[in-house]
Order: C-alpha cells, then structure tokens, then sequence
C-alpha cells in the first residue's frame, strides 16, 4: 500500500487549506481512512476519520467544526478540508489506511499504512 499525501503549504491564520491523500495497493473503498498531526516536538495526535463507506466521520475536538474529511473511493482518494485555521494547527499532516477489520481507528496504533506527511504552517 502507498499513501500519497499533498496540499500542505503556509496559510494566514483564518485561512483555509485542503489536504489530499491518494492511496494505490489493497482496496481502498474497503477501509478507513485518518489524518493525524504532529507538532514540533509533540506526539502525533488524532485529527479526523472516515469510514471505509464515508457514512461515518469522527473528529478531534480540537478540529470538530473547523474540519471536514471526506474520500471519494472512485478516486482512492481521501480528503482534509481546513477551515479558519489557527496558528496551534501547524503541524506535518499525515493520511493513514486503518487496519483490517477495524470500522475505524483514533489511535495511530490502528492504522498500519502512513503516507509520508505533508507540511502546514499557520501565521498568525
């Protein structure tokens, strides 16, 4: 499985980014997908998932109302939309494929494919 996350890049605080990951190797449409963070200097942490369907989406509370992940499975292709985002969202974002047999994972212990993370940086 290969992960191929893009659509990092500097934006003022407030602004807003859209993330992609586009996936190539076992069934896409047949697993969760997240987004998980990691700050400088922090544990990567929880951001967003969806189901392997996209009926079902879970979000941090940090990001729940500012962030909306969503995948299009004709595509193999998983997205992060970022709306009015803060200084404390920069961070390397990375896209991961869940697990088999899990509906869908908050931990990075549940996800067994990384992409190789893309860069946001917030200004405030």
């Amino acid at each position: 499985v290969q992960l191929q996350a893009s659509g990092g890049g500097l934006v003022q605080a407030g602004g807003s980014l859209r993330l992609s990951c586009a996936a190539s190797g076992r069934t896409f449409s047949s697993y969760a997908m997240g987004w998980f963070r990691q700050a400088p200097g922090k544990e990567r942490e929880f951001v967003a998932a969806i189901s392997w369907s996209g009926s079902s989406t879970y979000y941090a509370d940090s990001v729940n109302g500012r962030f909306t992940i969503s995948r299009d499975n004709a595509k193999n292709t998983v997205y992060l939309e970022m709306n009015s985002l803060k200084p404390e969202d920069t961070a390397v974002y990375y896209c991961a494929q869940v697990r088999k047999g899990l509906y869908y994972g908050d931990s990075p212990d549940d996800y067994d494919y990384w992409g190789q993370g893309t860069l946001v940086t917030v200004s405030s």
